[in-house]
């Protein structure tokens, strides 16, 4: 490459939590530059999802990052063109992009779920995901499979 790659920005802890991975969160759930209105959209699906989960006897935050967890893949396809076929060949998936593709995930999956209020949408999403179940996880289990079937094209790897 003819260019360097670019320094990777330090992202500043969120007022409540004091954690980068929330306000990373919060930078891709933000729409129109709307960061206090992420950050409230967020901080109120935190209190529903305590209040949901009063008997778990963990904190939210603990909550949200094993949905995330249970959520992240640890492989996915890509297309890869040899000799005319275009087969989906299995990868491992990047630390970072791991994080990048189950946050994208949960709030694509939040905001296609029915409810009134973006927080409580993204609160059923996340005790759905802590759980093992809803749409982020469905796509996740999806892509797995897609992988596994596809083990036979994995030497084409690139």
């Amino acid at each position: 490459m003819r260019k360097t790659k670019p320094k990777k920005r330090i992202l500043l802890p969120d007022p409540r939590y004091k954690d980068p991975y929330v306000t990373r969160f919060v930078n891709n759930l933000m729409l129109n530059g709307k960061k206090s209105k992420a950050y409230s959209t967020f901080y109120e699906a935190m209190d529903i999802v305590e209040e949901k989960t009063k008997d778990e006897g963990k904190p939210a935050l603990e909550i949200f990052k094993q949905a995330l967890d249970n959520i992240t893949p640890q492989v996915e396809v890509k297309s890869r063109r040899v000799g005319g076929a275009t087969f989906q060949v299995p990868m491992e998936v990047r630390a970072d992009r791991k994080i990048s593709i189950s946050m994208k995930n949960m709030i694509l999956f939040s905001r296609k779920r029915p409810g009134k209020t973006m927080g409580q949408k993204l609160a059923a999403e996340i005790v759905a995901a802590y759980k093992g179940e809803g749409g982020a996880f469905k796509k996740k289990e999806d892509t797995h499979r897609m992988a596994e079937a596809n083990k036979a094209f994995a030497h084409f790897r690139f």
